[in-house]
Formats: structure tokens, sequence, C-alpha cells
């Protein structure tokens, strides 16, 4: 018996994982579908991110048509360079959940550029994020919920030998400097406290501070 001879979409999807530096197996083609398949709509995204933006600044928050909402958002990318990276994020995942090659990098590059703001492939972050300022990293397998909040110098991330990232709940907030490390859950409205380093799971409305961090008290009620 012959080998069927490889089509030419499966010799382009094998170059492509080779570029990738992934291994083609169904498990790995499985998770990049779910991640793909989580991704929010990208008009959706940038609306809600621009809303939170603007509220954060104690700007006008309220776009009154969609043009009024493209030029806020237009706006709000010219005045901020973290929510323009932002943008660029969103439309790196945007483009990754239609497999489109090589223009993702180039986003993802310059939201790098933009407002050093480094979003990896496998990052699900839910409209409605409020990054006030560059210098954040975030990577492998990490869901981000809506509201939560990103200060600068934060890094979420892995332990080493383990794909499986944090997960931050809804309104959620990270301080400067934090670093939330491995398959850790930050509950909904928990607050980490600037330059605290998370290895384990936060409570809902917890506070948590320190290094490692521990929680110390209940979070105030969050701005928006």
């Amino acid at each position: 018996m012959t080998n069927r001879p490889r089509t030419t979409v499966n010799r382009l999807r094998s170059g492509w994982h080779s570029w990738l530096g992934t291994p083609h197996t169904e498990a790995t083609e499985r998770l990049w579908f779910d991640v793909r398949e989580a991704h929010p709509d990208f008009k959706t995204a940038v609306l809600a991110d621009a809303r939170i933006t603007a509220a954060y600044r104690g700007e006008r928050f309220i776009f009154r048509s969609r043009a009024d909402a493209l030029v806020q958002i237009v706006r709000l990318a010219s005045v901020s360079d973290a929510f323009l990276a932002q943008c660029c994020y969103r439309g790196k995942a945007h483009l990754q959940a239609r497999r489109v090659p090589f223009v993702p990098r180039l986003l993802h590059r310059l939201a790098i550029v933009t407002g050093q703001i480094c979003i990896g492939d496998p990052v699900v972050m839910q409209p409605g994020v409020y990054i006030p300022h560059g210098q954040v990293v975030v990577d492998g397998l990490v869901a981000i919920d809506t509201k939560a909040v990103l200060f600068p110098f934060v890094t979420i991330g892995l332990r080493s030998g383990d794909v499986q990232g944090p997960r931050i709940g809804e309104g959620a907030t990270i301080g400067t400097g934090a670093k939330v490390i491995g398959p850790v859950r930050i509950g909904r409205g928990a607050q980490i406290g600037a330059n605290a380093v998370v290895v384990s799971d936060v409570p809902d409305d917890a506070v948590a501070v320190g290094v490692p961090a521990r929680v110390v008290g209940v979070a105030s009620p969050p701005q928006l």
C-alpha cells in the first residue's frame, strides 16, 4: 500500500507549525482550536476596552453612536500607548482565530514597541480589561476576565514545566510590579499588592501582599 501524497494545505500547515516551533499533534490542534474559539469578538473587545479605559481616566465613557465610539477609540489610542498596544493584541488575537499567518506576529511586535505590552498567543483576555501603562507581560494558558486591571511591570506567567497559567477573575486588580505565577486563581474582585509574588490561589474579594503573597484583608469595592 502506498502512502497518499500530502495535499498543499497539509504541507502549508506542517510548515506553519514548524515556523511556530510547536509539534503538529492532535492534542496541540485541539488546544489551539479551543484558544481560538475562546477569543472574544474584536469589535466587542476593543469597544469594551475603550469604555473601561475612558472611565478609569475620568473621561466620558458613554458613547453616543458607532461613529462617536470610533472617534473615542482613535483618540484613546493616540493619547495612551498602552491602549494602542492593547488594540494591537486584540487585532493579533482576532487574526489568529482566523488562522491568518504572519500579520499577527507583526501586531505582536507593534504592541511591544508602542506600549511595552507582551501578551502571548495562548492568552485569552475577555472584553473590558484596563491596562493603564506598559511593561506588562502575560504568557501561557492564561485567562483574564472582564474589568480586571493590570498595572505596570506586572508579570503573569508560568512555572517551569507547566503550560497552565493563572486565571484572573472579574474585577481583580494586579498591582504595580506584582508577579502571578503558575496555575493559580485570582478571585473575583481580589486585589494583589504592589511587588507581591502570588504562587497560590487568592479568594474572591481578598487583598494579598508580600513574597510569597498572603491574604491580609478584604478588598475595597471596585471603582467601576
